[in-house]
């Protein structure tokens, strides 16, 4: 067995005067010095012998350890300096680096964000809500009877009889309104569903901003003035738009928002953003507010269709597709 560990000794070290490249000597290093090399395993062999002969076997074998891999360590530190080191291991700093990609918001992320901070400075606050809600919150507190075409079971997505996914975020108003006493002004951000069928510019989910002021003394004039605030501050103060007489059931009287697109070929279209109006008096008796002392205005927008306008997006699919080429433009 002595014999045999000497014998494994001297034909390391031969090997590894055979060896003139750094890829040699990795191979030298797995077939002798790593956990299952040749040398390595000489230790694990010495519990075989007898135990007469396992104190010079040891030494043996740690001897032989020592010695080839302190050669092995000069030669590979002479590897390194020479000439076959500088071509196997060359840098071309030259070439283009690896860029690392670093995440940021999704463009509807921006968006909302975008918004918030204009209605922050404007003194709104921010009401969230859940986006499985009730009939009252979502219809009844809203005014919206039981013959409505809105509560049809084909246009909403119903868990039950009693409960579904939220179709606006003013069922976010209605609680503000059950747990606050006005003066109340707040806007309300969150996802909605609606089963549409899914087109350029409609989606079975999609994000809305509703806002809500509630005190004495309001009118249309401080809804007018704030959304063209808004709308002056987020799309640019040259920006025109308009109201049009529309039809809500917990707004009266109420119109629809719609700014002026202007095409390349110099063409002009006006474009709907949103629905708005002053509180309807049933809405303030359900959730137990004096309809006789206070007034209010609320509004709704999406928030896809504002992205789309301000970036010039011409399908809401896009949004949703996680398309990096897409997505990394904003």
């Amino acid at each position: 067995m002595l014999d045999e560990f000497e014998q494994i000794g001297k034909e390391a070290l031969a090997d590894l005067k055979k060896v003139s490249h750094l890829k040699d000597l990795e191979d030298f290093r797995i077939k002798y010095l790593s956990r299952k090399g040749k040398v390595t395993q000489l230790l694990s062999r010495i519990g075989k012998l007898p135990r007469e002969e396992k104190p010079k076997a040891g030494q043996l074998a740690n001897t032989i350890k020592s010695e080839v891999t302190a050669s092995f360590e000069k030669l590979k530190a002479a590897l390194l300096q020479s000439k076959d080191a500088e071509s196997e291991e060359l840098v071309d700093v030259t070439l283009p680096g690896t860029v690392n990609r670093i995440g940021k918001a999704h463009v509807i992320t921006q968006t909302l964000g975008e918004l918030l901070e204009i209605f922050g400075r404007m003194g709104f606050g921010v009401a969230y809500g859940p986006e499985v809600e009730d009939e009252w919150h979502n219809f009844i507190a809203l005014n919206i009877g039981p013959e409505h075409p809105a509560r049809d079971p084909r246009d909403n997505f119903y868990i039950d009889d009693n409960t579904l996914l939220r179709s606006q975020t003013s069922t976010i108003q209605i609680r503000v309104m059950e747990n606050t006493r006005p003066p109340i002004r707040v806007v309300a951000p969150g996802r909605v569903y609606r089963p549409d069928t899914v087109d350029a510019t409609h989606m079975y989910m999609f994000h809305q901003l509703e806002a809500l002021v509630v005190d004495e003394g309001v009118t249309m004039v401080d809804m007018k003035t704030t959304i063209e605030q808004f709308i002056h501050t987020f799309f640019g103060p040259q920006t025109q738009w308009r109201f049009r007489p529309s039809f809500f059931p917990f707004t009266e009287p109420s119109a629809e928002v719609d700014l002026l697109l202007k095409g390349k070929d110099g063409s002009e279209t006006w474009v709907e953003m949103g629905g708005c109006g002053m509180v309807d008096p049933n809405v303030f008796d359900a959730v137990g507010i004096d309809s006789e002392k206070y007034t209010g205005w609320a509004f709704g927008f999406g928030i896809e269709r504002l992205a789309m306008r301000k970036y010039g997006i011409t399908d809401i699919r896009l949004l949703f597709e996680n398309d990096l080429r897409f997505l990394d433009q904003f």
